[in-house]
């Protein structure tokens, strides 16, 4: 998605330890237009796939989710870092390591939101090392649920995640690929 590659390149700023700060329009600042022109065309890759239910994992997730759920009118659910008070009954959990947060915790989604039959579209805002994302798989496999799709905003294309996710057979939308990254800037992936 050349729009969003064109964001990333006047308004990312890489960090050391291919850390990709795009939080002026994507993850902590949100770009509504932005958003759901990523929605939209989230929308034109997996229309045809039979998604019933879209799922992510808090926080940075949600608001991708919610813009593509428009699109779709399907509902959203996402997994939280926590469990807390306000979740009732029995849960699914998995564990996840955060290689922004540098630790692990358990990601819980109550069960009377994902069922056997559920056709899922997961969505985030990066995919790296894809940990978070086979805790997503993970809790969809306990769930009985099959997964339609997934679809990434930006996958840093040098680290596994994204080739683990492929050859595993997954069918795996990422809209911008980062194939390199330095202090002097970041390369994508061509498309094709």
């Amino acid at each position: 998605m050349k729009l969003l590659e064109q964001r990333i390149l006047e308004e990312g700023q890489v960090r050391p330890g291919n850390v990709l700060k795009v939080d002026c329009f994507l993850n902590h600042q949100l770009d509504v237009e932005l958003l759901d022109q990523i929605g939209e065309e989230f929308y034109r890759i997996f229309k045809e796939d039979g998604v019933n239910k879209i799922l992510t994992i808090e926080a940075s997730g949600i608001a991708i989710a919610c813009m593509t759920a428009r699109h779709f009118h399907l509902p959203v659910v996402f997994a939280k870092k926590a469990k807390s008070k306000n979740i009732d009954g029995d849960v699914f959990t998995s564990k996840v390591h955060s290689y922004t947060y540098g630790r692990e915790y358990d990601i819980t989604l109550a069960k009377k939101f994902l069922a056997p039959g559920d056709r899922v579209l997961i969505l985030d805002d990066f995919l790296a090392n894809g940990k978070a994302m086979k805790g997503l798989l993970d809790i969809c496999r306990q769930a009985g649920a099959s997964v339609a799709g997934i679809g990434i905003c930006i996958e840093k294309g040098f680290q596994p995640g994204g080739a683990e996710l492929r050859a595993a057979g997954y069918k795996l939308a990422s809209l911008a690929i980062v194939d390199s990254m330095s202090d002097s800037g970041l390369t994508f992936r061509e498309e094709g």
